[in-house]
């Protein structure tokens, strides 16, 4: 009798740890055979390759196909490799697509993930439509001096590393950024440029840090969704340093707007407006009119969107400057360019490093664009199905309500269909912008569509004065330990990274 019981249980999880392994099979979708429970994610789980790189993996495998089917640990998902269908789920059917779907289970958020990246449906949409304008020309220009306070630290520190054998230019630009975000964001000198373990610097470092309590924590919400369904995916530290240093700031303002037109200042005017009031994206009056919906805006949200702002505005930025380093270090001809065209452009703007000036500087843009071409900081775009059923008329495909796509950006922006030579870097591509290859739906490093970067702009602006300061006075050539292609991070989540950093060897330059 014992024995039966034993093969029931054994039979009994089976079928849940399979239950969903026939959906691509019946649709026609080529894919890897799944393993039980764990799907076609094992190396994920295990902290072995990253969503990117499971994403890259994928659409290398199968060359021919449109689409590819996939399983993180049970749940279906559907890689994308036609920038056409893309589009579809970006922009054209954007209404059918507009959750990303990062949490595993729907219904539970904590809070510091209800914020504009993470958040879903009327959450995302009123925070979207109430934050647009602290991204404008207006703010940002406005913003810009707090940005060139640390781009001239940065300077300093610059000189200080220069007699070294190597430096992690990932650190350096990280570094530089957590300042900004300081100013920007909090009003706050964080200077985490004259301090390397200064604690905004590590709290930034824990955001993206992975350790066993994260990976099983992880694990378990996508393979036992509902028993797992109070666990969180940040560890409760972040969310206390995070409480704990804006509630410092909001009460040093009285939570009131203190004119130094940072991120917390523009939070503060936002709050003032009042409750967040909106058409609803998930809810329709029996007319198929989209009902009214109202939401506060409270302390925890304001905290969720700064946490945002905190870790997004460091970690993507940071990637993408010092990867840009670390091209033009292993091409000295681009860099040169570069460097001559700081020194042109800030001789007409009185050696300053202003925003014009910065706006001015179109090579450095270009190198900047084609270093995210090569390596984009998020890999992948993620998107989920939220409508009962959606049928992609060009596959003849229904997918269903919960069901993820994946656009592998990094593996479609490296593909020699849509760029010659990709290996080769090469800042002539973006002679004339990155808009005829965003509308292809080929160079996606800021998203597209209305759940595209908000703060693209601020992002760019940021990692552009940066590398205008490093490059005025310096020069970066390849160290010893430094690898054309360095490895990349498996335990990188939403954005990637490299196991060893980018170590460079940094020098005075010599005019």
């Amino acid at each position: 009798m014992l024995i039966v019981f034993f093969i029931i249980i054994v039979l009994v999880l089976y079928w849940y740890g399979t239950r969903t392994f026939h959906y691509w099979k019946e649709k026609g979708v080529k894919h890897d055979e799944p393993l039980p429970f764990l799907g076609n994610n094992f190396k994920q789980f295990i902290q072995k390759a990253s969503i990117g790189m499971m994403a890259n993996e994928m659409y290398k495998k199968y060359p021919e196909e449109k689409v590819v089917g996939f399983y993180r640990a049970t749940a279906p998902e559907l890689i994308i490799r036609d920038p056409e269908i893309a589009k579809r789920i970006l922009v054209s059917d954007f209404s059918s697509f507009h959750a990303r779907g990062l949490n595993p289970h729907r219904t539970v958020v904590e809070p510091l993930l209800q914020n504009l990246f993470f958040g879903e449906g009327d959450l995302w949409r009123l925070l979207r439509q109430r934050f647009t304008f602290a991204f404008s020309s207006g703010k940002l220009k406005a913003m810009f001096p707090l940005i060139t306070k640390r781009a001239e630290k940065l300077k300093i520190i610059t000189e200080e590393i220069t007699g070294r054998d190597f430096y992690d230019a990932r650190e350096l630009m990280a570094r530089y950024t957590t300042d900004c975000i300081g100013e920007c964001g909090f009003g706050i000198n964080m200077d985490s440029l004259s301090e390397e373990n200064n604690q905004f610097r590590r709290l930034g470092k824990r955001i993206f840090q992975r350790n066993l309590r994260d990976i099983v924590c992880s694990a378990l919400k996508f393979i036992f969704p509902e028993l797992a369904k109070n666990l969180t995916l940040l560890t409760p530290e972040l969310e206390k340093s995070m409480n704990k240093i804006v509630h410092a700031v909001l009460k040093e303002r009285d939570n009131k707007p203190s004119g130094r037109n940072d991120f917390i200042d523009l939070l503060l005017e936002v709050k003032q407006k009042g409750n967040m009031i909106g058409e609803s994206i998930e809810k329709k009056n029996a007319d198929g009119v989209p009902e009214i919906v109202e939401m506060e805006l409270d302390d925890m949200l304001l905290i969720a969107q700064v946490f945002l702002f905190f870790g997004a505005g460091f970690e993507t930025s940071s990637s993408a400057s010092s990867y840009t380093l670390h091209q033009l270090a292993f091409n000295p001809d681009c860099q040169v360019k570069v460097q001559e065209e700081i020194d042109r452009v800030l001789e007409k703007y009185d050696n300053k490093l202003t925003y014009e000036a910065v706006k001015d500087m179109k090579y450095l843009e270009m190198a900047f664009q084609e270093a995210m071409r090569m390596y984009p900081a998020p890999g992948y775009l993620i998107r989920m199905c939220t409508v009962p059923e959606y049928t992609f008329p060009e596959l003849n495909i229904t997918v269903h309500d919960g069901v993820k796509m994946i656009i592998p950006i990094a593996a479609i922006q490296t593909d020699e269909t849509y760029f010659s030579n990709p290996e080769q870097f090469d800042p002539e591509r973006f002679r004339d912008g990155a808009k005829d290859n965003s509308k292809k739906f080929v160079y996606l490093p800021f998203g597209e569509g209305p759940r595209a970067c908000v703060g693209a702009r601020l992002g760019m602006m940021k990692s552009m004065a940066g590398l205008a300061a490093v490059l005025q006075n310096y020069s970066v050539e390849p160290a010893k330990c430094s690898k054309l292609k360095p490895d990349p991070d498996p335990a990188g989540i939403v954005t990637e990274g490299f196991v060893e950093g980018l170590p460079l060897k940094f020098k005075k330059r010599l005019r």
